[in-house]
């Protein structure tokens, strides 16, 4: 069975830091681009960062750059996302995704396989 399971989420205070983990489990992780996504209450679910298969390339929404930055360790399976200087505007559920690709995919539509998502709360 195909999944992502998302974990790390919390309640942190403005200028703290959090590492949101994503484990993949029944899929060949080495062949799929791999993004995380955040949703705010009522708004829709945007992209944050994205790296291709083998880790050497990356992509960012600009309001994160310089703060969060996504890795991947193709031996556990496991993707991640290490965000610091967090802001009370980063509050959102936090969700991993995955595409059969090497592009670093930036949209919804273009990833197939979703996690859960882990709620994220920064206040101020």
């Amino acid at each position: 069975q195909v999944q992502l399971v998302e974990s790390g989420g919390g309640f942190v205070q403005a200028g703290g830091s959090l590492k949101l983990s994503c484990a993949a489990a029944g899929l060949s992780f080495g062949w799929y681009t791999m993004g995380w996504f955040r949703q705010a209450p009522g708004k829709e679910r945007d992209f944050v960062a994205a790296i291709n298969r083998s880790g050497r390339g990356t992509n960012y929404v600009e309001s994160v750059k310089g703060r969060f930055t996504i890795s991947r360790d193709n031996a556990k399976n496991m993707v991640y996302l290490q965000m610091n200087s967090l802001k009370p505007e980063d509050t959102a559920v936090y969700y991993c995704a995955a595409r059969n690709t090497d592009v670093l995919l930036t949209t919804n539509q273009e990833y197939y396989i979703w996690g859960q998502g882990t709620q994220v709360t920064v206040s101020s």
